[in-house]
């Protein structure tokens, strides 16, 4: 069997949960054939589906070669390397209009929360809405959209094709997993390449708005997405106690730093409110987003509540601002309106 012939046979080697072949994929690197031994390098961008493939090519090939050794080469993706300046960022999203970056200075915030809900709000208003989960090692947003079963798709342009709930089209690293529970054991160079092949190889269609679900903190994923991107304003989430205060501090700095436009301070878990009497509790303490408003100088967008029903509607896939009660969805609808109006489109 010859170089060709062994890069037919490849061509029955699906990657794990794509319906295409590692061949058509161009993961293959080389094929070297020595009498009864092949070697295959391949090279993918996640390292921890190699072994699937690998066992693969051993039962595909191993009917025709005594020994067939399979090396995985670390991919060198060229998109990742031209970066843009926060000064002047490159535009990997042209299909969008407006770029709306959500992030918080801790996790456990609601980040992700508000994210969906803002999301679903714009869409509710008749805008083409996309959402990128680009919080890589805690992606949840296919869970809060009901589309946590499914997996990658392609299209007949060779583009991914995202997933869809409630009007929103959705990207996340968690569509990409085997299993639910695979953990992503990245280094922040290859969850930065892997973010920008989901800008630039989904077929996103165009959109009114694109918004992006950051992870926490002010990391390197937070100061790429602000160089590849011409972020229309930035989301901080936070909750009224103190310690998720001096977090968020850091993220308004670092948008105020890197000069991206801050559209507003979204104060979540506000108070709860006894559903037996209706009365207010401040279990996380009260005032702190309303303080850092004021003193970073920066729009107080809206107070969400602690409220069972909002966590219930998360968990189960059915977004609070969709399904809930109109008490719930005022909440999200006023913060997606003062957004608006921060951006001047109302």
């Amino acid at each position: 069997m010859n170089k060709f012939e062994v890069e037919e046979e490849l061509k029955n080697v699906l990657y794990p949960n794509l319906n295409k072949d590692i061949v058509s994929l161009r993961t293959i690197k080389d094929i070297k054939v020595d009498g009864n031994s092949v070697t295959i390098e391949i090279t993918i961008t996640n390292e921890s589906v190699f072994a699937t493939i690998e066992e693969q090519i051993q039962q595909t090939l191993g009917i025709s070669f005594d020994n067939v050794d399979v090396r995985f080469v670390a991919s060198q993706q060229k998109k990742s390397i031209n970066y843009g300046s926060t000064a002047t960022p490159n535009n990997r999203a042209p299909y969008a209009r407006h770029i709306i970056a959500v992030t918080s200075g801790k996790g456990g915030v609601g980040k992700s929360t508000v994210s969906v809900n803002l999301a679903v709000a714009l869409a509710q208003m008749g805008y083409r809405v996309g959402l990128l989960d680009a919080d890589v090692y805690g992606p949840n947003t296919p869970r809060m959209l009901q589309v946590q079963d499914e997996k990658l798709r392609w299209g007949d342009n060779n583009k991914i094709i995202p997933s869809e709930n409630f009007g929103v089209k959705i990207m996340s690293v968690g569509l990409t997993t085997p299993k639910s529970d695979t953990p992503l054991v990245w280094r922040s160079s290859v969850a930065v390449s892997a973010l920008i092949q989901f800008l630039e190889d989904v077929d996103w269609g165009e959109l009114d708005f694109f918004v992006i679900d950051m992870p926490p903190g002010t990391g390197d994923i937070q100061l790429t997405m602000a160089q590849e991107l011409p972020l229309a304003a930035g989301v901080i989430v936070t909750t009224p106690q103190m310690i998720s205060v001096d977090d968020v501090s850091r993220a308004i700095m670092m948008f105020k730093d890197i000069g991206v436009n801050i559209g507003g301070l979204v104060e979540n878990m506000s108070y709860f409110i006894a559903p037996d009497t209706g009365k207010e509790y401040a279990i996380f303490g009260e005032g702190g987003g309303e303080e850092t408003a004021k003193k970073y100088d920066i729009p107080l967008l809206g107070k969400i509540p602690l409220m069972m029903d909002i966590r219930e509607g998360s968990d189960n896939g059915m977004p609070p601002v969709a399904l809930g009660s109109n008490e719930i969805k005022k909440y999200y609808k006023n913060i997606a309106e003062h957004l608006l109006i921060q951006l001047g489109l109302l």
